[in-house]
């Protein structure tokens, strides 16, 4: 029998709920995808540029002017200045680029620091490269970083400290204060970050993101990792990116070119064409979620689940606790799936050590209206 790596490890609650929404025939609110397409122009691009032949192994670091138009935007949203060529790298998805880049920087017996509720990929990758996390839980109710509980967590063997704004499943933002505490912090040891920015467009409230790329003193030390598939409504395109210093960068494409070498390339080139035509859909992103997320938090004001509006992400937490406090997430998750036909994902599995009070669940709002509308109408009927 097989003495495996990964000897905890089964099969992602993602893709059990998503399973077991579609055996029951629920509204699948738990995996974090949009029920609609990306844009016409935009799948019309990847149609066009298969017929006339890009269909052949692109460069190990991704098509020369889809990096341009990361280099562009960066220096567009957050003011900051990269190199295309030395420092932006394409990457088949955003999970591939956080694996590549633990794979970079963790050794043998390395602590990496990650932050409770977190996201599931981070920990097994973190194994694999024979290092082990530490957990710091946030602070509910906001999910703000405990300073004193990370200040304790830092010791001789951190290596990196993992960020993740916004912050899946919570929503919740890291400001400018914190990324530069942040860099105050670790500025005077040996340590990396790995900045998760993949829902980097889905802030709302008139709030601008707080990127690393913002805290040249953080860039210094950071890859910073991001999503074509959620910014442009086309997830299973698996498609995202990687900056980094060209010192980091160099270490990372080392990794990357032996796990994957590349992305797939027309739809780098359908990217490409369609972030320089169409640059009006990143400054027109916030408002299109922030409507999808008003709509459901006022349908679900009549409900009995208790919420507050999610600063970020297309995700929202509500709290069944004056519904069903008798159940774990677990089972409030497996009870409105099968009964009440909404599939949510539970937010314990997202913490090592959850907190026995919190009655939490995940919805993911990335949806049409009319499915938000059936699926809210579900859950003010419990």
């Amino acid at each position: 029998m097989i003495d495996s790596k990964l000897p905890n490890l089964g099969t992602t609650i993602f893709t059990t709920m998503s399973q077991l929404a579609a055996e029951t025939g629920a509204i699948n609110l738990s995996q974090g995808f949009p029920d609609f397409d990306g844009p016409q122009a935009l799948r019309d691009a990847v149609a066009h540029h298969v017929a006339t032949g890009h269909n052949q192994y692109p460069p190990m670091a991704g098509l020369p002017a889809l990096r341009e138009q990361v280099a562009l935007k960066v220096q567009r949203f957050y003011g900051a200045q990269v190199s295309a060529e030395h420092e932006v790298t394409i990457t088949p998805g955003a999970t591939q680029a956080i694996f590549c880049a633990i794979q970079a920087l963790v050794r043998p017996g390395d602590e990496v620091i990650v932050f409770n509720p977190t996201y599931d990929s981070y920990e097994p990758s973190v194994q694999l490269a024979g290092g082990c996390c530490v957990h710091v839980p946030l602070q509910a109710p906001a999910f703000g970083i405990d300073w004193q509980r990370l200040h304790d967590a830092i010791g001789p063997r951190t290596r990196v400290i993992m960020l993740n704004s916004p912050h899946n499943p919570s929503g919740a933002l890291l400001s400018m204060a914190d990324l530069n505490r942040l860099a105050e912090l670790i500025a005077h040891r040996d340590i990396y970050v790995i900045s998760d920015e993949v829902y980097e467009h889905l802030v709302y409230d008139g709030v601008a993101h707080a990127s690393v790329l913002a805290c040249p003193a953080l860039y210094a030390r950071a890859f910073v990792v991001s999503s074509f598939g959620k910014t442009y409504h086309v997830t299973g395109w698996k498609t995202g990116y990687v900056i980094a210093p060209a010192v980091l960068t160099r270490e990372l494409r080392k990794v990357h070119q032996f796990v994957s070498f590349c992305a797939v390339t027309p739809l780098q080139w359908a990217l490409a064409g369609f972030m320089a035509a169409h640059p009006e859909h990143l400054d027109e992103l916030p408002a299109f979620y922030q409507a999808k997320r008003d709509l459901f938090c006022r349908l679900l004001g009549e409900s009995q689940f208790g919420f507050t509006p999610a600063p970020g992400t297309y995700f929202q937490l509500v709290d069944y606790a004056d519904i069903r406090p008798d159940l774990s997430d677990v089972e409030m998750s497996l009870w409105l799936t099968r009964e009440h036909g909404v599939a949510c994902i539970p937010v314990s599995v997202f913490c090592q050590q959850p907190d026995p009070n919190w009655r939490m669940v995940r919805l993911c709002f990335a949806k049409r209206e009319e499915t938000l509308r059936d699926a809210a109408a579900r859950l003010c009927a419990i």
